[in-house]
């Protein structure tokens, strides 16, 4: 039989991740630790640095306060609001037994994973855009230069950063140890992929390092999409930057997620 039925009506990928969506929904609605972090966290931080980037003299660089704001803004909003959270939230639902049972129903591994995200990445992607419209009314961003870039950064950040979560709770044993797991890379790419410092600020040679970050070219490609200064041989660069750290990471969730209760 091609199809798989439930009660005599034919389901589909979407119609199960669609449902296996909104159940995720409702648990993320009733975990308030979840949602803090994902929503409030990242709406909060960038406010903290705002005076950090006055005194860091960017108009050297050709950026503005804002043009450094709203890119770390959306960064963190990528670390804490998907990438942090759906590192909890996948080791949470292997250790209640939940991916396990629903392996054992027609959705699809793939399914599972991508169904369990929709929710933090659906709150990403609104979050964000709330920052782009809040950014551009109170710190007087003009629109985008090309908002092609812009938005193939974000949308590229949300999938990378889901994926990542995924790697990372697959060698978290706990929820709790999920706050220890998911720092290396939220203090790294605070730190090195000009989320809090534009690597214009950085040595040539350290620059380099930190442009080859997982973050590094969804900021370059957001920041590029505002100022419109980057040319075709940067924005080739950092798309394919993401779009090798994406493919690593879905290679590893292939490989070693671990949908069995870590004892």
């Amino acid at each position: 039989m091609s199809g798989n039925t439930v009660k005599g009506a034919t389901t589909t990928p979407v119609s199960r991740m669609a449902a296996l969506g909104r159940a995720e929904l409702t648990l993320l609605g009733r975990s308030k630790s979840t949602l803090v972090a994902a929503v409030l966290v990242p709406l909060a931080l960038p406010f903290s640095l705002a005076s950090v980037v006055d005194d860091m003299e960017v108009e050297d660089v050709g950026l503005t306060t804002g043009l450094v704001l709203l890119p770390a803004a959306i960064g963190f909003s990528l670390l804490f609001g998907v990438y942090s959270a759906l590192a909890a939230i996948y080791t949470a639902r292997r250790e209640e037994l939940v991916l396990k049972r629903l392996r054992t129903g027609e959705l699809r591994d793939a399914e599972i994973l991508g169904a369990s995200a929709l929710p933090v990445l659906a709150t990403g992607l609104v979050q964000s855009l709330v920052l782009v419209i809040g950014s551009t009314a109170l710190l007087d961003i003009p629109l985008p230069e090309a908002p092609h870039l812009a938005a193939l950064g974000l949308l590229l950040g949300l999938v990378m950063c889901a994926a990542l979560g995924a790697v990372t709770a697959a060698v978290t044993r706990t929820v709790e140890s999920a706050q220890v797991t998911t720092m290396p890379m939220v203090l790294i790419s605070m730190i090195g992929s000009g989320v809090t410092v534009p690597l214009e600020f950085l040595p040539d040679k350290a620059a380099s390092v930190c442009e080859l970050l997982p973050l590094s070219p969804v900021i370059t490609l957001i920041r590029g999409g505002w100022t419109g200064d980057l040319s075709a041989y940067e924005a080739l660069g950092a798309l394919a930057t993401a779009l090798a750290w994406t493919v690593l990471a879905v290679f590893a969730v292939g490989r070693w997620f671990r949908w069995e209760p870590r004892r």
